[in-house]
């Protein structure tokens, strides 16, 4: 397998998938460029040197060719980081696409039309991914978000490819998982949070085997308190996973793996950031009572832990952060994270509402590593074969 440094591009055409699949406003401009600042260093050293570049992506989940979900919308800021003109190509005709890269100049970026809006690109197709490998000299998997799908333009273009190398986010995003799951510095801790057991069970079951300690939190917290006998309230819980979770509970103890379970609660009179709140033991939450954040024993409690620790994985909130007035487990979390950072331990950070949270508190340059792929990073982190990964390396 050939890594990205050592391919030479002058005079190619650099096909790189990239994921670019951004946030947009009523108005269609971008709310939120990092995926497309994260793609930027592979652009523009294929571009350094000597390439030309052919760039495609998905954006949204379109039906057909709906206009708000075309990639000419991604043009000006694209434009704006690269620096120079970005040409845009609709896809009404491959051959036509085709033609188009190869009278491309060195340093000259083509954009191409949102994947999606072609129902072969779901659908894994042989001929249009052979299609699409035709659109460039070499090809380059930089989209870490996508790469646990199938689809023609992440896995199966591959075998029609040339060249084939990983771009340099997604080296990035290969070696912190690896960091974490098969070259940690002990003690490792894992901070799972988010609303449900439900989806993040095989995550669990994975990181038992691996972890020294895993702090649980959130709404899934609930879900093993309800197990281990205690009360919970109107608490968000899974009655089906009650098994799953005591299951969790004796495959830790018997692996030596710590689990933290939160010993007391923020607890709310309804789901709102104005609700009346107090704090109270997690397994004795009254009647008509919820939990929405970790409370005060528990934040102290988790934060020893974590400042013990040399790597570190979080992926999921512990509260209802979206409420200013139940941020605060979350925010204490991720200053605890910040700090062991600081001191010297590996930090990575991803999913979708943990990177947020990050975002919202201003710490995402105070950890090692912020991931880009939500659904692929938990797939990785449950022991999964990601088809976007094997693709590049079983070449």
């Amino acid at each position: 397998m050939q890594d990205f440094q050592s391919i030479d591009f002058a005079g190619k055409r650099a096909l790189i998938r990239v994921d670019f699949n951004v946030p947009l406003n009523e108005q269609l401009q971008i709310t939120d460029d990092t995926r497309i600042l994260a793609a930027l260093p592979s652009i523009k050293s294929a571009l350094a040197r000597g390439a030309s570049v052919v760039l495609m992506s998905h954006l949204g989940r379109p039906k057909e060719r709906e206009s708000e979900f075309s990639m000419k919308n991604l043009i000006p800021t694209l434009e704006g980081q690269l620096e120079t003109e970005v040409s845009f190509d609709d896809m009404n005709s491959l051959e036509n696409t085709r033609l188009k890269t190869l009278d491309l100049d060195p340093g000259e970026v083509l954009l191409l039309e949102n994947l999606r809006y072609d129902k072969r690109e779901k659908a894994g197709d042989l001929e249009f991914a052979k299609a699409l490998a035709s659109l460039g000299d070499v090809y380059v998997n930089d989209a870490f978000g996508t790469a646990h799908r199938a689809h023609a333009s992440t896995a199966i273009i591959a075998q029609f490819a040339k060249e084939k190398c990983f771009g340099l986010l997604m080296e990035k995003e290969i070696d912190s998982l690896n960091k974490v799951l098969h070259e940690a510095q002990g003690p490792v801790t894992a901070i799972i949070g988010g609303a449900k057991v439900s989806s993040k069970l095989d995550v669990l079951l994975n990181l038992i085997e691996r972890c020294d300690n895993i702090i649980v939190g959130g709404g899934m917290a609930y879900t093993f308190a309800k197990a281990l006998g205690g009360s919970i309230g109107n608490s968000l819980f899974e009655e089906d996973k009650i098994p799953d979770a005591l299951d969790a509970l004796k495959r830790a103890e018997k692996n030596n793996t710590q689990i933290l379970l939160p010993v007391d609660t923020i607890i709310a009179d309804d789901f709102s950031n104005a609700a009346n709140s107090k704090n109270c033991p997690t397994s004795e939450i009254p009647e008509s009572w919820m939990g929405l954040d970790i409370g005060i024993e528990t934040r102290e409690y988790f934060s020893q832990t974590i400042a013990a620790s040399k790597t570190i994985l979080w992926n999921g909130p512990m509260g209802v952060f979206e409420f200013e007035n139940f941020a605060t487990g979350t925010v204490h979390i991720a200053n605890s994270i910040v700090r062991a950072t600081e001191n010297g331990a590996f930090s990575l950070v991803g999913g979708g509402d943990s990177v947020a949270a990050l975002k919202k508190f201003s710490l995402a340059n105070k950890v090692s590593y912020v991931s880009t792929g939500g659904g692929a990073m938990l797939e990785y982190m449950e022991g999964k074969t990601l088809p976007g990964i094997a693709a590049i390396q079983s070449s």
